[in-house]
């Protein structure tokens, strides 16, 4: 789809509030939100609550304006695509040159707010991020390489260290294991989705490790990368933020995590296919529910220890 279509159809009928808004990535903002609230709330340094809401929002802002940019470059993509083909660009609801705007608008106003309302590194580590989907991932890697997901996955993975930043004006193991809890959980799930959704990724042309590789390596890959990460998620129940209750919460998502892992190994196409992915789809579904109560936990032992409770 060509800009001069794109924005024929915006003629038809003008942008509403809610198309700006979808532009933002909703629910992806809320996983940015949540993480980082998690970071900030489990950080030793206590924040004052009007500070605290301030740098939320930004946050909340620069993922949005990570968003807008993403959809910006990809209209060409997620037109073909059937997941993202309702999206406001491909649908003429709003055109390029506007969500452009709104993403470069968005990405200076929440990096200088940020920095002002909290810490410079905070700021820089919301600029970077912005930068890193944008750029790195958005116009390099997700057209060029089948480590994509793997690489790219760095920019939703520094949420928690923002927020840390915020509190504490720093950096620690506690922050760079949050990072990486997310940063390791990201290929295995979104891997699983490209187990069910591959065929979107070959019309778009879009290197993902299902349409380079084939499904049976992915399969692989989804199993090696929960190896990997199980250790991250289970280390850092032995931080200052973590203790019993997140151990024992670990546990149980790992052990599930991995288990599905196998499952998705010893399937083969002609099985998938025939039950349309069934566990595959079980298995992204968990992915989310993972990650969720992985921070949640975190969440759990930050209130328990401010209660005198938690922690070790």
């Amino acid at each position: 789809m060509t800009d001069a279509s794109i924005n024929t159809q915006v003629q038809d009928g003008e942008a509403q509030f809610g198309d700006f808004v979808a532009l933002l990535k909703p629910r992806v903002m809320s996983l940015v939100v949540f993480t980082a609230a998690v970071g900030l709330i489990a950080a030793p340094v206590p924040v004052h609550p009007f500070v605290a809401f301030c740098a939320i929002l930004f946050i909340a802002l620069g993922g949005g304006a990570s968003g807008a940019l993403n959809m910006w470059y990809d209209a060409d993509i997620d037109a073909v695509m059937k997941r993202t083909s309702k999206r406001p660009i491909p649908t003429g609801r709003v055109t390029p040159g506007d969500a452009l705007a709104l993403g470069l608008g968005l990405s200076g106003a929440s990096v200088l707010m940020l920095g002002l309302a909290a810490n410079w590194l905070a700021a820089g580590l919301l600029a970077f991020t912005i930068f890193f989907y944008a750029v790195i991932y958005t116009m390099w890697l997700k057209r060029w390489t089948p480590q994509n997901i793997v690489i790219g996955g760095a920019a939703g993975a520094f949420p928690p260290m923002i927020g840390w930043a915020v509190a504490t004006g720093g950096i620690s193991v506690e922050s760079v294991l949050m990072f990486a809890l997310t940063f390791m959980w990201t290929p295995p799930h979104f891997w699983a989705l490209a187990l069910f959704m591959n065929s979107d990724y070959e019309k778009a042309g879009v290197p993902m490790l299902t349409v380079t590789h084939g499904r049976t390596s992915t399969r692989r890959h989804v199993f090696v990368y929960t190896l990997l990460l199980a250790p991250v998620a289970l280390g850092i129940g032995f931080t200052s933020i973590g203790g019993p209750l997140y151990l024992a919460v670990a546990t149980v998502l790992n052990l599930l995590f991995i288990k599905g892992a196998w499952d998705i190994l010893r399937r083969d196409e002609a099985t998938a296919e025939a039950d349309k992915y069934r566990v595959e789809k079980r298995f992204f579904a968990l992915s989310l529910l993972y990650l969720f109560l992985h921070f949640g936990a975190i969440l759990a032992e930050a209130v328990l220890r401010s209660w005198g409770l938690g922690g070790w």
